[in-house]
Formats: structure tokens, C-alpha cells, sequence
């Protein structure tokens, strides 16, 4: 887990040199907080915040307040607020997190060429007919796309609201809920605009995020999980691209052992129809094990003033918001660490296998992928931000050699017959020692372990049966 809250709650990461950049006389440092609610990120406010602001409590620079730029400072706070309201109840304003990334993709994507797309086409054809041989699982991708940047900001949003809208929904009520009751009714209407107030602020963070996501992502799986919609096989070819620059190897070889990988992905969880699901849910369980120390919030109630938003937002970026790790949290962290290393694990075992030696390079290119997940790029650091947790597959070498030596051993409708059933899938404490998994004598056939659960599940209770007859 990120040891960084989501949502930028908890204290400012921001080094020396940058608070030196802030203090300075157009910054009123020592006055009070600078643009307290993130206004100089959002989409056409200049930096800074609002135009005449400068500092908010002295009101401007050394020049004193701007009159000219009143009109334009409560026309775009105007904006700001009527789009917070229309974008519905919602914990994160999702259509300003969308245009903020696309604004900000903008100046450094371009529209992709019939020759790019045409190239991820044939790519995914011809990695389709070496995984048919390598894997039980037929082609689950029904059509394939060559993204830009943006257009994968746009693919992915649903799936970043079923990932976001728990941390956020639960981060959002989770200081108000602590909050004492007196201290709930003086802040009175506040309360609702501060809702508003951080709806904005989390779709600009999130917007910033996606943006970063995208311009470095290079399969709609790259991050573990399929983020756009079912069944539909994406890469995206600037970004390989820039990829490729820093690699020995030839773009159409990368290209294609990328497109193998995102293939594999597809087939995977477009045939196990528990997967997607199961990893979306263990993020919401995560989400439900947020909580916020309420002594800390008692400790605010009684040092602040509710009408004052830049207080409270000042006491927001101290670490008093900070959320406190439970147990189940820890449990909810492991298991999804566990499931997205035995889903990297196989794809890379499948992968090699379905290559061979057709690719000089494929080792290399495995390596190369394997500690981009493993230890984690920007991009796992962006979305650690942006939700709280880190997707990453710590132990995708142990899961991946024990895919290995399940395909060598049992075959590949023997291998993947383990994901039939969740209950079939090795466990954590399997990852420790692959050897002795894959020589348990119960994992030899996967068929009778479910017919044993079903009859397990549908015998009767004999005591129900007991207490019928009496």
C-alpha cells in the first residue's frame, strides 16, 4: 500500500526548492494558504488561483486587489460551481477529471496514422494464432484498437469510477461522519459546498493523474486490469513508441510481444468470468476499511473556525485527515496483490510460451516487462496517488514459475482448469513454494476439486434435517 494518502489528504510532499518558489511577494506565504482549493489547476484559471487573489486573505499583491478582473474571478468561480452541481452527488466530478486530462494530452499527442493502426491490428492477429497453442482459452478479444492517449482517458473512465468512487466516497464522509454533532451543525450550508468544493478538487487531481497514466500506458491491461470496455484488445502506439526508443530491439518485435501480452489478457478474463469482478471488488472492500482517527477531528472542532475555508483546508493538508490502516485493509491489500500476481504470472508463463524462439528478443522483452510491474513505474505511483493503493504484483516471478511448472506438468487445459473456481487458485502461501503446489495431490484434477465443492455446498445440515423432524 502507498504510504501517501489519496486525493493529496495528509501532509505536502513538496520538496524545499518548491516552497521557495512559493513565498516571494506576489505569494503571500506568510499570510495564509495559497489557492486553498486547487483553483489554479483547473481548466483555463491562471496560476495562482483567481486572478486578483494573489494570497486570498491579503487580498492581491503589492498592488492590492484588482477590480478590473472582478468580473472574470466570479464569472469562472460561477462556472466552477454550477459545473459542480450539474456533474450530480457524486464524490469525484469525473467530467472535469476527463477534460482536464485531455486538455493536458493535448499538446503532446497527436491523431494516430492508418499505418498505426493497421500495424496493432496485425500484431494481435498474428499473437492470437501463436497463444491458440499455448492456451485453452480461445481469443476472448472480439475486435482490436489502436489508441491515443486520449482516446484511452475516454475508453477507461467507467472503470476508473468503480475504482475511484469507493476511496473517494468513503475519504469524502469518512472526517464529516467524525465530525462531532455541534461541530456538523456550525459548519451548516458549508458543509454542502465543501462537498462540491472537493468534488472539483478530486476530479482535478484524478484528471492529472490520468493524464500521466496515459502517456505512458501501453496496453488497455497494463496496469492489471482491463480498463476499457470487455473484450476489445488495445495498444497504444505512441506510447510503444517512446517505449521502444530505450530498448535494443526492433518496434515490430516489441510491438508484437506487446500484443501478445495484451491478447493473453483478453482471453483471460473474458473466460473466467469471476476475475474483473472479484479484483473491483477487493478494491471497494479496501475502501469500506477507511477510517479517520475522530480524537484528531475533536482536536480540530475545538481549534478552528468552521466558516473559515482556508483553515479548513489548511488542517486537510496537515495529516490530521490522514486515514489509519486497519487490519482489514491489510487483508483486502493482500489479496489483490496475491490476484494480480497470479494473473501477471500466467499471462507471463502463457507469453513465453506461445513465443518460443519466434522472437530473438522475447526474453529480454520478459525481463523488461517483468520489473516494470513488479517494482512499479510512475504510472503505479500515479494511481497509488489517485486511489490509495498500489496495483502491483510483488510476487509475479514465484507466480509465474508456478504457472510454468503447472503447463509442464498437467498441460494447458490442466493449468488453466485452476481458474475455473476461485477456490482453485493457489493462495499466497502457495506463491512461497511453488514446487509443492503443483505436486499436491488435490490440484491434480480440477474437475473433481469443483464437483467436490458443489457436493459439499448442497449436501444438507443435518441438524436442519434434526430439527424438521422435531
Amino acid at each position: 500500500m502507498t504510504d501517501k494518502p489519496p486525493f493529496g489528504f495528509g501532509p505536502s510532499d513538496r520538496d524545499d526548492s518548491d516552497k521557495g518558489r512559493d513565498e516571494g511577494p506576489d505569494r503571500s506565504g506568510a499570510d495564509g494558504p495559497v489557492d486553498p482549493f486547487g483553483f489554479g489547476n483547473l481548466p483555463g484559471m491562471p496560476p495562482g488561483g483567481l486572478p486578483g487573489l494573489g494570497g486570498l486573505p491579503g487580498m492581491g499583491g503589492p498592488g492590492g486587489f484588482d477590480v478590473s478582473q472582478l468580473g472574470q474571478m466570479l464569472t469562472q468561480l460561477g462556472q466552477m460551481l454550477s459545473q459542480a452541481q450539474s456533474s450530480g452527488d457524486g464524490p469525484v466530478n469525473y467530467d472535469l477529471a476527463a477534460q482536464m486530462a485531455t486538455q493536458q494530452l493535448a499538446a503532446t499527442s497527436s491523431s494516430l496514422t492508418g499505418a498505426q493502426r493497421s500495424a496493432v491490428s496485425d500484431a494481435v492477429k498474428l499473437a492470437e494464432l501463436w497463444l491458440d497453442a499455448a492456451t485453452g482459452f480461445p481469443a476472448g478479444a472480439t475486435s482490436t484498437k489502436a489508441w491515443s492517449a486520449s482516446e484511452w482517458v475516454t475508453a477507461s473512465m467507467p472503470t476508473w469510477k468503480r475504482l475511484v468512487d469507493p476511496v473517494a466516497r468513503r475519504m469524502g464522509s469518512a472526517w464529516t461522519d467524525a465530525l462531532p454533532e455541534e461541530a456538523r451543525a456550525a459548519a451548516g450550508p458549508m458543509m454542502a459546498m465543501l462537498g462540491q468544493m472537493g468534488g472539483l478538487a478530486f476530479g482535478t487531481q484524478l484528471g492529472q493523474g490520468l493524464a500521466t497514466l496515459a502517456a505512458e500506458v501501453l496496453t488497455s491491461t497494463d496496469i492489471g486490469i482491463p480498463v476499457g470496455p470487455d473484450r476489445v484488445a488495445a495498444l497504444l502506439p505512441e506510447n510503444v513508441e517512446k517505449f521502444t526508443k530505450d530498448l535494443d530491439r526492433p518496434a515490430s518485435e516489441v510491438l508484437l510481444f506487446l500484443a501478445a501480452r495484451e491478447a493473453a489478457h483478453q482471453r483471460l478474463f473474458a473466460h473466467v468470468g469471476w476475475l474483473k469482478e472479484r479484483l473491483l471488488r477487493t478494491v471497494e472492500e479496501y475502501a469500506q476499511g477507511i477510517t479517520i482517527d475522530t480524537s484528531k477531528i475533536e482536536e480540530l472542532a475545538r481549534g478552528i473556525d468552521p466558516s473559515n475555508p482556508a483553515a479548513i483546508q489548511e488542517a486537510m493538508g496537515s495529516g490530521m485527515f490522514e486515514p489509519e490502516t486497519t487490519p482489514e485493509q491489510k487483508a483486502a491489500l493482500a489479496r489483490l496483490e496475491t490476484l494480480l500476481a497470479l494473473i501477471e504470472g500466467w499471462v507471463d508463463a502463457v507469453v513465453a510460451e506461445a513465443i518460443g524462439e519466434r522472437l530473438p528478443g522475447a526474453e529480454a522483452l520478459r525481463e523488461t516487462l517483468r520489473r516494470r510491474r513488479a517494482s512499479g513505474g510512475p504510472a503505479e505511483q500515479t494511481f497509488a496517488t489517485v486511489v490509495g493503493l498500489e496495483l502491483r504484483p510483488r510476487r509475479l516471478r514465484a507466480a509465474a514459475e508456478l504457472w510454468r511448472l503447472l503447463g509442464e506438468q498437467r498441460g494447458a487445459e490442466g493449468r488453466d482448469a485452476l481458474w475455473a473456481h476461485p477456490d482453485l487458485i493457489p493462495s499466497a502461501d502457495d506463491l512461497d513454494d511453488p514446487a509443492a503446489f503443483v505436486a499436491r495431490d488435490e490440484v491434480g484434477d480440477p474437475i473433481a476439486e469443483l464437483e467436490k465443492l458443489a457436493d459439499t455446498e448442497a449436501a444438507p445440515d443435518p441438524e436442519d434435517d434434526g430439527k424438521k423432524d422435531s
